[in-house]
């Protein structure tokens, strides 16, 4: 095979697109730092995309005195800015603990819910079994979490329809298989996406911009290839068909 950009060869980048994407993180910032950019392709190109933030950051700060509802305020609203820019049709805040975020069953709960609701074509989060890059950066507890719990929630949750039987029964909401899972800040990627053109100094500067109080938003996102893992396509209503080489 050729090789692409970035070293990749060109077969293994990625050209599905899902219709209905959503984007499970922990914090507001953290799907900034991590497929900003491929999302913002995908949606020029007919997707539709929700944001979920499983917490507010209310604990992001240097400084003891913060105050937390004062900061999650702010870090909601320049979430919410930074969305517009990327062109994410919603954008939920769980209001789950940070800094004590937990692959709990109230956090699972919420997550069914809102695939339940939205029923997207495919989920992307963090890997949660990545505890140590191999550049030194260490996985943040909550980045853990909620990759694990967006990933429980995906299978068997969404699907299960003894998983929080009151869902279908009291609020009309139909157990869902989605179809497709991502995988981001992976070191084991078999799938690739090109976004030239979606990653420009411009594009950085109105998005650091939007989000002043997390200097240096998006400068993960300063290459043209982007890795992802795709874990799995689901088919049946209760078992993978096959787990996913590499895409292409």
């Amino acid at each position: 095979a050729s090789i692409g950009c970035m070293g990749v060869p060109d077969r293994a980048l990625h050209e599905a697109r899902p219709e209905r994407l959503m984007v499970i993180v922990a914090h507001p910032d953290d799907a900034d730092f991590g497929p900003a950019a491929t999302i913002s392709r995908w949606i020029s190109e007919g997707s539709v995309a929700q944001l979920v933030c499983c917490t507010s950051g209310d604990a992001g700060a240097d400084d003891p005195t913060t105050d937390p509802l004062q900061r999650a305020r702010l870090r909601e609203d320049e979430q919410r800015a930074a969305a517009r820019e990327v062109g994410y049709e919603a954008v939920h805040f769980l209001h789950r603990p940070d800094g004590a975020l937990a692959n709990d069953l109230p956090l699972r709960e919420q997550l069914v819910r809102l695939i339940r609701t939205f029923r997207p074509d495919a989920v992307l989060t963090m890997d949660p079994t990545l505890i140590f890059h191999r550049d030194g950066y260490v996985q943040h507890t909550d980045h853990r979490a909620a990759g694990m719990s967006a990933v429980d929630a995906v299978y068997p949750a969404a699907r299960n329809a003894m998983a929080f039987p009151h869902l279908a029964l009291d609020e009309g909401l139909e157990p869902f298989a989605v179809p497709r899972l991502y995988l981001f800040w992976t070191e084991s990627p078999n799938a690739w996406v090109d976004v030239t053109g979606f990653v420009d100094d411009d594009r950085a500067d109105r998005n650091i911009a939007v989000s002043g109080s997390q200097p240096g938003l998006i400068e993960r996102q300063q290459h043209r290839v982007v890795p992802l893992t795709q874990t799995a396509e689901f088919t049946h209503p209760r078992l993978p068909r096959r787990p996913c080489g590499t895409a292409g």
